[in-house]
């Protein structure tokens, strides 16, 4: 009988690895009236923690403000995800986990995040869809353009999102 060897992609496990949730400035904070600005940060990690299971990490920071610089809440959701990758050249194993396991881990973090906000009293966060392959590129981009092509594949910095 021949070896099989299609591409295989099946998610395992999705998970919340980490949860942090900061009000330092309650109760004072929720007698304000003004509008905090919300402040979003994205990054995304992988390792390979088995042969062909991968843990890939999305870490979503929100951070609101008052204008004068005054704390309101932060938020980080590290939302998991433990995929079987096979089969797949090499070269396609990161964007295959920072791009397609970040649109599925996304979701479930972005409902993380809003549950968090607002049980920690605020009204709930909404994130908008994310881009990830042009998140992907442009850092991939920046990687190049600053001479390090060869560590395309280290953890990307947090990415502020719109």
């Amino acid at each position: 009988m021949a070896e099989n060897n299609q591409p295989v992609f099946t998610i395992e496990k999705l998970y919340v690895k980490d949860l942090s949730v900061e009000v330092p400035n309650a109760p004072q904070v929720f007698l304000e009236r003004e509008t905090p600005q919300i402040n979003v940060q994205l990054r995304t990690d992988g390792k390979q923690v088995g042969e062909g299971v991968f843990e890939v990490v999305l870490t979503v920071t929100v951070a609101a403000k008052l204008p004068e610089d005054k704390n309101v809440f932060l938020i980080e959701v590290s939302q998991g995800g433990l995929f079987q990758i096979r089969n797949v050249p090499q070269t396609d194993l990161e964007p295959i986990m920072m791009i397609g396991c970040a649109n599925i881990l996304f979701p479930y973090a972005r409902e993380t995040v809003s549950d968090a906000v607002t049980r920690a009293g605020f009204q709930p966060v909404l994130l908008t869809p994310v881009n990830f392959e042009a998140l992907y590129q442009a850092r991939k981009d920046q990687v190049q353009a600053e001479g390090n092509g060869e560590n395309a594949a280290q953890p990307a910095p947090e990415t502020p999102v719109q």
